[in-house]
């Protein structure tokens, strides 16, 4: 699983201050100036249009996509109380 964030939102960063990421397998992507090959990732997921106007991103092992801050937070939530 792949989690799209940028450094300027706030609900990217309450994400990944929630959730033990790396400890969960989840990779953290963060989209900027520095990071081309995130854009890249994103692009091929087909997802620039909606990152412009909304992050966090979650895009599951079968490439499909969680774009809502509350159901990323619910997903993850679920896999944290599974493990």
């Amino acid at each position: 699983m792949t989690l799209f964030t940028k450094s300027l939102c706030s609900a990217c960063q309450e994400v990944k201050k929630e959730f033990d990421l790396k400890a969960m397998g989840v990779n953290v992507d963060e989209l900027g100036p520095d990071n081309p090959d995130a854009l890249a990732h994103l692009a091929w997921h087909e997802l620039v249009e909606i990152a412009e106007k909304n992050l966090p991103i979650l895009v599951l092992n079968d490439s499909s996509a969680i774009t809502d801050t509350g159901e990323i937070r619910r997903h993850l939530g679920l896999m944290t109380n599974d493990q």
